[in-house]
Formats: C-alpha cells, structure tokens, sequence
C-alpha cells in the first residue's frame, strides 16, 4: 500500500494541470495483483477514479477474483472517474498521527461533489469532512449516495459528514446540494 499512497499524494500535486485532454497517468491500477487487502484494492480504485486517473487494469483479467472483478467494475465509481467535467478531484483535508486521515474530494457535472475519506492510519476512525474543506457554504444540505453499498444515506447532511472508516479503507459517495450555492474546490 505504501507506493500506492505515494504515487497518490505525487499525482495529487499535479492536479491544476489535468483536464479535457490532458489526464495524469500516476500509473497502472494494482487491483487484483497481491499485496493488498480488498479495503486497500478499494481505497486504490477510488483514489484513482476520483483523480481522473486513466484506468488501466493491471491484472491477469482472465484469472481475477470476485472481489476483484466487483471493485474495478463498480459503476457508480467510474462514472465519477468519466464526469465530462473533467476536473481531477484532490487532498482537502488532512488529520490524524502522520496526516493519515483523509478527505479527497472533486466536483462533477450537475454541481455534484464526488468525496472520498480516506484512513491510511492503521485502526479504523471516524472521518469528517466539513463543508468549508469542501468549498461548500455551511447551510447547504447535501443528499449523499454511498458508491460502494449502492445506496443514499438515510437522511440529508448539513455543514458537515462523517462516517465510520476501517483502517487503510475508504468510503466513497456523490454528494448532491439540496440548493447550489459553491465556491471553487
């Protein structure tokens, strides 16, 4: 996992220059090759789909798991990593012992958010995102949509959202305002 986290915060320092056109390439997806658990097969792909990375299978594609076959072919996840956007999402939040609680997040057509907390740390913690982390005002409520369980969290969110997170896992969600009033991510 650690390459993978450091070619992600490498390609996060790239960010203004990605878009229509021209995406940065922080490498082939490691999914299905060993060496990590499925939260960190799935931290990965959300990481890399959030900043419109290319998505390149970097497996035997003829002898993949399950698992596997279920994280690179999550729908809802590649959507965010094809929005016609085009704005490569990026680190906006940092806490926890070594900084390994994260908040990454980008914007997505239809004034949409794509979020994804992120625990590097080593036990499972609560991750928060606030929404000035999110260039959100504090009054907006947000409807949330999980993209790994397939559904809408019960409920709308206002002037913050935080969930569970198992260590070196990520969640992973779309938020959409109730009413559009956001400045730039």
């Amino acid at each position: 996992m650690a390459s993978m986290t450091t070619i992600a915060d490498l390609n996060d320092k790239w960010a203004a220059y990605a878009g229509p056109g021209g995406w940065n390439d922080p490498d082939m997806l490691e999914v299905g090759n060993g060496g990590m658990t499925y939260q960190e097969y799935q931290a990965h792909f959300s990481i890399w789909a959030l900043m419109k990375a290319p998505l390149l299978v970097g497996c035997d594609v003829r002898n993949m798991t399950a698992e596997t076959f279920e994280i690179l072919s999550n729908k809802e996840v590649i959507a965010v990593n094809q929005d016609p956007l085009g704005v490569q999402g990026r680190k906006v939040y940092v806490s926890g012992t070594d900084d390994c609680l994260q908040v990454w997040a980008g914007p997505l057509t239809g004034h949409r958010l794509a979020v994804v907390l992120w625990n590097r740390c080593s036990k499972a913690a609560t991750i928060t995102a606030a929404w000035g982390t999110l260039g959100l005002e504090s009054s907006i409520s947000v409807s949330v949509r999980d993209l790994w369980k397939h559904q809408d969290v019960v409920g709308d969110a206002v002037a913050s959202f935080g969930a569970r997170v198992d260590a070196h896992g990520c969640e992973m969600y779309i938020f959409t305002p109730r009413t559009v009033s956001r400045s730039e991510i």
